[in-house]
């Protein structure tokens, strides 16, 4: 007799892709995060709490239970309801990666459930394929910083960094979503020969401040040329907070994925509420809206609980 599967409980961060120049190549995990707990069920069911409850607690059209179905259906294998149990803190549709986390949740729902044989490389290279681009992806599946490219149409290389040093971030996240289709639909076809050099230079003394802790780097590291200067209509908080760089506590400011929100890197020898409060003010002046998350970046990623499961 088979032995039927056991619950599977999974945390899964959320991300920040692009970080300035490393477009569509690097993205770090931060300590906000989607938990999921499933078991089989007789029919499929989503109890949802925290953020966008009403959004992750709908059945119908639900991008974890979509692509569960999908994966399985393409692998051959039978598809089973679930019970979720799902509590959200990632923002939706705001460029914190809220779409990888519920690929790879989905992902990985098929591959618990339906005895698939997979490896990480495959599971992060499923999600990319579904993303499009692999950064989210691959920071939400490992933690920490993340470095990625699709090695072949299903699999994915990643080089994983553990950034060295306390480092204490903050997202304004604005009130409205943005899609990542409208985002890349402001982006040039072509750039100069200058501008990709620029941000090649940048990309790379952006991973020397994270591997070597040289956070006074960031502020000119993250300085980019290919889509943030495109984004910025779209993206008013960029500009603004953009404005701050070089005060007192703030290292540096990058659009968080294809926008809108936006990270803040904090110095970690300022008082991180004092800087909040002063972003918050600044915010308030120019009357753009924003909800000010304190948070840092997270090194344990969804991998680790996966690993952990029964």
């Amino acid at each position: 007799m088979t032995q039927k599967p056991a619950p599977l409980h999974l945390t899964l961060p959320a991300t920040s892709a692009n970080l300035g120049p490393a477009f569509d190549a690097a993205a770090l995990a931060f300590d906000i995060s989607l938990k999921l707990s499933a078991q089989l069920a007789r029919r499929y069911s989503i109890i949802a709490r925290g953020r966008d409850s009403d959004i992750c607690g709908k059945v119908e059209n639900h991008l974890i239970l979509t692509t569960y179905r999908e994966v399985l259906a393409v692998a051959g294998e039978r598809e089973t309801p679930l019970a979720l149990r799902i509590t959200n803190s990632i923002p939706i549709g705001k460029g914190c990666g809220s779409s990888a986390a519920a690929r790879l949740a989905g992902i990985a729902l098929a591959v618990h459930y339906g005895n698939l044989d997979w490896t990480d490389a495959q599971i992060i290279g499923e999600a990319s394929r579904r993303e499009h681009h692999p950064d989210n992806a691959a920071a939400c599946w490992f933690g920490g910083l993340a470095v990625a490219r699709m090695s072949s149409e299903s699999e994915t290389e990643v080089a994983r960094i553990k950034p060295k040093g306390n480092w204490p971030l903050l997202v304004a996240v604005p009130p409205q979503p943005l899609s990542t289709e409208r985002a890349r639909s402001v982006l040039p076809h072509q750039y100069s020969t200058s501008d990709v050099v620029n941000n090649i230079q940048n990309s790379m003394f952006l991973l020397a401040a994270f591997m070597h802790g040289r956070r006074e780097l960031l502020r000119s590291a993250l300085e980019d040329r290919i889509h943030q200067p495109y984004r910025a209509p779209l993206c008013p908080l960029l500009p603004a907070l953009q404005e701050l760089r070089g005060d007192p506590g703030i290292l540096g400011v990058a659009l968080s994925g294809a926008g809108p929100s936006v990270l803040v890197f904090l110095n970690p020898r300022s008082p991180a509420r004092k800087v909040s409060a002063a972003i918050a003010a600044r915010l308030t002046q120019r009357s753009l809206p924003a909800e000010l998350l304190l948070t840092k970046i997270a090194h344990a990623g969804a991998v680790d609980s996966w690993r952990a499961r029964s």
